[in-house]
């Protein structure tokens, strides 16, 4: 980002961008998870966030990312429901008081996804939409982000980008259950997917055993009974991966990779860089990135974006979906080069991840723990756990990165961690 100019951060995590609106309940779900966006704060921007965030959260992040309290302002809209955060804006009066907070300094929209309605929320209060020149620019690129949101709009251009892809097939929601049966005389399992979801969300795992004696798929309700879906040979996967990319004027620029915790195809955590066993894949992704970047930038896109594969027990990566947006490790990994930035940490090994303590705690309760255990995060050595998505409304579900420099470091702080905090199944 730019520091010549202040940025409102938009935390439009309610969009039709990943999830068709009408999943509300998940969307509200990762909504939860806007607290982290206040790492991208310096002075002079603006937070604009559908929950609120703690007193004590604030305090924490302004003290390791070195921003005066007075310098940033932090606006919390009203719940409104599953709408569009720009929409909740409105219906709680509060457009006007952003318009002033962003004033006449040529201040740009920050939002995680780039829709329609933050396009248009950008024009009402008189912004550009980052890291576009013009709101006309950032309307020009929305068609082709949108699609690339999609699993069959990922898989067409996969398919002429050249990137190996599960075998599979593109059909509408009535022929899935159909598709599906024809791919389980081929293949032991498939996986069913509806064409916009995110985070695992909606995907079904059938195998042969699910259809013996004429039963039923057990698929999804996702999307509602129109739409197109994907189906796919469920591959023997020994890891998941990723790599984030950015398009800028001068290219497109590889960020960082790792490899993705999952759990029944759900997005649980990340770690960065790849493991050694998996590092030989790197060189196909960032190609495969790269590809579509120039992709994406011939539609005008600019900005981040993220390309996920899985790779098969013989060692082989099959590209599985892209995510056209600020995704769930986007943040985090600008928090972490921020956290380290000057320090001897120049590369800094990392994780997120999400963990369930037995007993609630408050945030000053848990930094205490940390402190105590000299597990917190350390800003001369540049290493250490970071509560980076404040306190969960549970108490119990926490969420926090840990920053290190190697991978082992960081195994060994995520298993201290688990004691400290005695995690369920730590």
């Amino acid at each position: 980002m730019t520091e010549s100019k202040p940025i409102v951060v938009f935390a439009n995590f309610l969009s039709d961008l990943a999830v068709d609106l009408n999943e509300g309940q998940i969307l509200t779900q990762w909504a939860q998870q806007a607290p982290r966006k206040a790492w991208l704060l310096r002075p002079g921007d603006v937070l604009v966030t559908p929950v609120p965030l703690s007193g004590e959260f604030l305090r924490y992040v302004y003290g390791l990312t070195r921003v005066p309290p007075e310098s940033v302002t932090v606006v919390a809209v009203p719940p409104a429901g599953a709408v569009p955060l720009a929409r909740a804006v409105r219906e709680a009066g509060l457009v006007e008081h952003v318009r002033a907070l962003a004033g006449d300094r040529g201040a740009a929209l920050l939002p995680t996804a780039l829709d329609a309605s933050a396009i248009a929320f950008a024009r009402d209060v008189g912004l550009t939409v980052h890291p576009y020149p013009t709101i006309e620019a950032a309307e020009a690129a929305l068609k082709m982000t949108m699609l690339l949101n999609t699993k069959t709009g990922f898989r067409e251009a996969a398919e002429q980008l050249g990137m190996r892809l599960p075998p599979g097939r593109v059909c509408p929601r009535p022929q899935a259950e159909g598709v599906a049966r024809a791919l389980l005389r081929e293949y032991e399992r498939v996986v069913v997917k509806p064409d916009r979801s995110a985070g695992g969300h909606g995907m079904s795992f059938v195998s042969r055993d699910d259809i013996r004696g004429g039963a039923a798929l057990p698929l999804d309700t996702v999307g509602g009974p129109d739409g197109m879906w994907v189906v796919e040979e469920c591959l023997d996967v020994a890891e998941s991966v990723s790599i984030q990319m950015e398009v800028t004027t001068s290219g497109t620029h590889a960020l960082f990779s790792g490899a993705m915790r999952t759990a029944h195809g759900s997005f649980t955590g990340y770690t960065s860089p790849l493991p050694p066993s998996y590092a030989h894949v790197a060189d196909e992704l960032e190609q495969w990135g790269t590809a579509l970047g120039r992709h994406l930038a011939d539609h005008g896109y600019a900005g981040p974006f993220g390309l996920d594969a899985l790779v098969d027990v013989d060692g082989v990566a099959h590209a599985s979906e892209s995510n056209v947006r600020r995704t769930a490790t986007t943040t985090p990994h600008t928090m972490v080069t921020r956290l380290t930035a000057g320090s001897a940490n120049t590369q800094p090994a990392w994780s997120v991840s999400k963990g369930w303590t037995r007993d609630p705690m408050h945030f000053e309760g848990a930094l205490a723990r940390l402190h105590a255990s000299r597990l917190a995060f350390d800003p001369e050595r540049a290493e250490g756990v970071v509560l980076y998505a404040d306190a969960p409304s549970d108490g119990r579900s926490w969420r926090y990165a840990v920053i290190a420099r190697s991978a082992g470091d960081v195994e060994e702080q995520e298993a201290a961690l688990a004691e400290v905090f005695a995690f369920e199944g730590g």
